[in-house]
């Protein structure tokens, strides 16, 4: 992924002009300063503006002076500068501003945010060209969740106490959250594990389900249609004793000629089975009428029922309407009163007289009496209107019921009386209900005949879970793995021996489960931990970490940056002496520690420079020009002797 640092910026709390910090693309950029000029906070500053989700910029003066933080990227889009608040007492913010353009230019203030952190977010994944498929599709747990930029981080940055850290190889794999993620991705970033491969697991996540859905479907028809093809021949002596089917019929042995049967049995005889019902002797006749009969009573006696119920209820909805004004009328009944009260001749009577207008406002009660009297006189009683029709109803109520009841004793001693009725009625309920079943057992077994084209779709579907497991043999990712391991540790160990490490031919391996590499000695394999001296951490941090660069780089389209940022390496060497610090002890700048460290300077530039532009390191040390000078493709991208990161104009 083309993906370099061009400046970082710092905006002050105050009216200052912003703070920038210019890198060079495609070649080593070296910031030499002495100690507490803000060398380590380069890394969180960058960090925190590539959308982390803590912000680990040092408190006291950087983060008391500076209300944003910035940094603009070169991309293949063109340049981007990516802000991000101060985030005060909070651990972080989301508040960012993101700027686009083929050359962007540095604000001199930030006003407010104009994007969030989620947002720079998915834009720099979709840089990365990162997927969007989880690595497991059945787990929840985080660290089989899908790629993101974040995590490619660890593979970036080298701070300071990373850097030459015997237990820790890669950035924040000193957490669990971490550590257990950039195991998952590692076989995604060494492209033995490619989007494809990924795709391919969620679709067979699918069609794994489809696939169980219709095997139970499939199990449940045959487990259904074995059972009714052993009882399909009771059905055919059913029908034969019901006389569905004449005494004489041979049952057919033929499975096809049984079900085209049974099929004549329910198209023919549905309908026929009803009306033999009337036809059997004259007593089930009349019983056909009266079972007609008690149906148009009952309907009738339902429906003046229903009306008498919804006279009852105008009734009283007049009378409520008639209690509601005769109320009315007795309460404005005292304007009467009081209208008796004042004579005409006494206009200043102090009843008159009461607030303003008195006279007036009885008159006003006086009209609205006669109003609701006048009301009253012409309201109906509902009641009287309608007696005579809910008389009329009653009795044409009575006469329904004494109907209906009659009809009934007629149907019960027909039915007690008619020993032949009572047997055609059960005759003719039971072949009712056979004739249910023998449908419903018909339309089961339709179903079931169709499991020919569900057990082709069965077929199908395990056939292409086959084709997909292909592309996901755990076989084949091995290989690749071990094809990409191979490399990488065939590049570290050309690198090696361009440092000063204590075993320069010893062969290297990276160990993915534990995040840390191997050195091969004889017969033994010792852990980086195991191993002594700080020049040694340091040797294989540098070299494994430009081996990956290395391989990222080989492929097309890798979603890993091309930048590297190393914080003081080498502090194993003279770790506490300063940039143009005259007083320091030389002893301590003895010849083979500035060549070591030469060593490294002189590694990184030749790496930088046949990368060919696509490969952009940063360097904070404490060594100066005097130590690594003369390199080709190092340079000098600025020296905090009498200046650091935050202006010394903007301290309080």
């Amino acid at each position: 992924m083309y993906f370099q640092l061009r400046k970082l910026i710092l905006w002050p709390r105050t009216g200052e002009e912003p703070r920038e910090l210019n890198f060079h693309p495609g070649v080593v950029n070296v910031i030499s300063g002495a100690s507490k000029t803000g060398k380590s906070a380069v890394i969180p500053i960058i960090d925190y503006c590539l959308a982390a989700d803590k912000c680990a910029i040092p408190v006291g003066v950087i983060r008391e002076n500076c209300s944003w933080f910035g940094i603009i990227i070169d991309t293949v889009e063109g340049q981007k500068l990516l802000a991000r608040r101060e985030p005060g007492g909070q651990q972080s913010t989301g508040d960012m501003v993101l700027i686009e353009g083929e050359t962007v230019e540095v604000p001199h203030r930030i006003e407010g945010k104009d994007t969030t952190q989620g947002n720079v977010k998915k834009m720099l994944d979709r840089l990365a060209g990162l997927t969007n498929l989880g690595f497991d599709p059945d787990s929840e747990v985080s660290s089989q969740s899908r790629p993101s930029f974040r995590d490619l981080m660890a593979f970036t940055f080298q701070p300071q106490n990373i850097v030459a850290n015997p237990d820790v190889m890669f950035f924040k794999a000193d957490t669990t959250e971490h550590r257990e993620k950039l195991k998952t991705i590692f076989p995604y970033i060494l492209r033995a594990v490619t989007a494809e491969v990924l795709q391919a697991r969620h679709e067979i996540q699918r069609r794994n389900r489809i696939l169980r859905r219709r095997e139970n479907e499939l199990r449940a028809l045959v487990s259904a249609g074995n059972t009714w093809q052993l009882e399909a021949q009771s059905w055919l002596r059913q029908a034969i004793e019901f006389g569905l089917l004449p005494p004489d019929m041979t049952i057919p042995i033929n499975w096809p000629d049984i079900v085209d049967l049974l099929r004549e049995v329910v198209a023919a005889n549905s309908e026929s089975a009803h009306p033999t019902l009337a036809g059997i002797d004259a007593a089930l006749e009349r019983l056909q009428e009266l079972r007609d009969d008690e149906s148009k009573v009952a309907v009738e006696v339902t429906q003046r029922r229903q009306r008498l119920s919804e006279l009852r209820r105008l009734i009283e909805s007049s009378d409520a309407y008639g209690y509601a004004l005769r109320i009315q009328r007795d309460r404005l009944s005292i304007s009467d009163w009081l209208k008796r009260l004042l004579p005409e001749d006494q206009p200043e009577d102090a009843i008159a007289t009461l607030g303003n207008g008195g006279r007036e406002k009885i008159e006003q009660l006086s009209d609205a009496l006669a109003a609701i009297e006048v009301r009253l006189r012409t309201h109906p009683s509902i009641s009287d209107t309608l007696d005579k029709e809910i008389l009329r109803l009653r009795a044409e109520v009575d006469v329904s019921l004494v109907r209906l009841n009659e009809i009934r004793r007629e149907i019960g001693l027909l039915e007690r009386n008619s020993q032949q009725a009572k047997m055609a009625i059960d005759r003719f309920d039971r072949m009712e209900r056979f004739l249910g079943r023998l449908e419903q057992a018909l339309s089961l077994y339709d179903q079931t005949d169709q499991s020919a084209g569900l057990r082709q779709e069965i077929d199908a579907l395990k056939a292409q879970i086959a084709e997909l497991q292909k592309r996901v043999s755990e076989s084949e990712i091995a290989r690749k793995l071990r094809n990409a391991l191979d490399s990488i540790e065939a590049t570290t160990g050309r690198l090696i021996p361009r440092l000063d490490a204590e075993w320069p031919e010893a062969p290297v391996r990276l160990m993915i489960e534990d995040l840390t590499v191997k050195v091969i000695r004889g017969t033994r394999d010792d852990y980086l931990w195991e191993i002594g001296s700080g020049a040694n951490w340091l040797a294989y941090h540098i070299a494994l970490t430009l081996a990956l660069q290395t391989f990222f780089l080989s492929s097309s389209h890798h979603p890993v940056p091309g930048l590297l940022i190393y914080d003081q390496p080498s502090q194993v060497y003279f770790p506490r002496r300063t940039a143009g610090d005259e007083r320091s002890d030389p002893i301590t700048w003895r010849d083979e520690d500035v060549e070591a460290v030469r060593k490294v300077f002189r590694l990184l530039g030749e790496q930088v420079a046949s990368a060919n532009g696509r490969l952009q390191v940063i360097v904070l040390d404490h060594a100066d020009e005097d130590v690594w000078g003369d390199i080709d493709s190092v340079i000098l991208a600025e020296q905090w002797r009498d200046r650091a990161l935050v202006p010394y104009e903007w301290f309080s």
